[in-house]
């Protein structure tokens, strides 16, 4: 299994070379100066054509994705046109806050989600499976910053038991960081007031972003585990006189969720790249939002590195996602 590991890595670096050319070739394409944006409407023409200069602007484009290339295997991502600092030390310090958003939402589909399949399968056809597919109907055809809009006018404006959005009210302090998840940092450290209202400010975020996860896993399940109950195996436990929930949940459950955990972990690279409007509607100071306010500033590096890091983040949970099958399923292990 190692050595597929092994074979499979010049994969994740051929996605990120071919993200970093189609980056590159975008935002040499729109018609918006770098160096201008860099210098600010006010800069004399002589402050704009040295700093074309810094940024080697001046060059042919080859040449200029040459040495990006040659900075982006040194772990450099450009600087922000907007802050000012290191595009890779605004990444890692918005990354934490999507990180437990993206956690949140999974966790949320998992529990909710299971079930429903499981209730929808084994009463195929009646009542709870109608309503159940309906849900998963509803979760898939709703547009995330439509059910965060609406999420937010019941809970924070008319009943007023959530709050608005952020991570924290504005008169708490961060946990102190550890792994910059807030609900986490502040249980470790004992600081149960911020933990709660951390909590409180990530339950609507996250089920907004859970509606087409929670829809997919319930209908997957609901799929796997009908034709998984319908295998031979099946019958001959029924047929032993186990009891239904032994039939189910022990010898039927366990196969039905090896394709369950495929989608629930493609949805989990999903997420990290897809959040910017979960983030937006939401004011949650995650790597979607800075992304989204990148592109209102063209901010360039921003967006090239955001694009490079989800890209390749994706494609490495694609790896894991391919390694876990073989572990939970060794017929697809490849032969020696």
């Amino acid at each position: 299994m190692f050595v597929y590991f092994l074979r499979r890595l010049p994969g994740l670096f051929l996605v990120v070379l071919g993200m970093s050319v189609v980056m590159f070739v975008i935002s040499r394409a729109v018609p918006t100066d770098p160096a201008l944006a860099v210098a600010g409407p006010e800069a004399t023409p002589e402050m704009v054509e040295n700093i074309r200069r810094e940024m080697h602007l001046d060059k042919p484009l080859v040449v200029q994705y040459f040495i990006y290339m040659k900075s982006l295997c040194k772990g450099d991502l450009g600087k922000s046109i907007e802050s000012r600092r290191r595009v890779l030390d605004d990444i890692l310090d918005y990354m934490p806050a999507t990180v437990e958003l993206v956690l949140a939402s999974i966790l949320f589909s998992v529990v909710l989600g299971i079930p429903l399949g499981v209730i929808s399968a084994v009463r195929q056809g009646k009542t709870a499976d109608n309503v159940s597919r309906i849900i998963s109907l509803i979760g898939i055809c709703s547009p995330v910053f439509w059910m965060g809009l609406m999420f937010q006018l019941l809970f924070y404006k008319h009943l007023g038991i959530l709050p608005f959005g952020g991570r924290l009210d504005l008169q708490l302090s961060p946990p102190a960081t550890i792994t910059g998840l807030y609900t986490i940092d502040s249980l470790i450290t004992g600081n149960f007031s911020v933990f709660l209202n951390s909590l409180k400010h990530l339950i609507l975020p996250a089920i907004t972003m859970s509606n087409i996860t929670l829809a997919l896993t319930t209908r997957m399940t609901r799929s796997s585990l009908l034709d998984v109950l319908r295998e031979d195996y099946i019958r001959t436990a029924r047929a032993k006189g186990l009891v239904e929930r032994d039939v189910v949940y022990v010898h039927g459950l366990r196969n039905a969720l090896i394709p369950v955990a495929t989608v629930v972990g493609l949805r989990v690279g999903t997420l990290l790249g897809g959040a910017v409007l979960t983030e937006t509607v939401f004011a949650w100071p995650g790597i979607g939002r800075y992304a989204f306010k990148a592109i209102e500033s063209m901010d360039f590096p921003v967006l090239m590195g955001f694009a490079i890091i989800v890209s390749f983040l994706y494609a490495f949970i694609n790896l894991l996602l391919d390694i876990l099958y073989m572990v939970l399923d060794p017929r697809m292990r490849p032969q020696t």
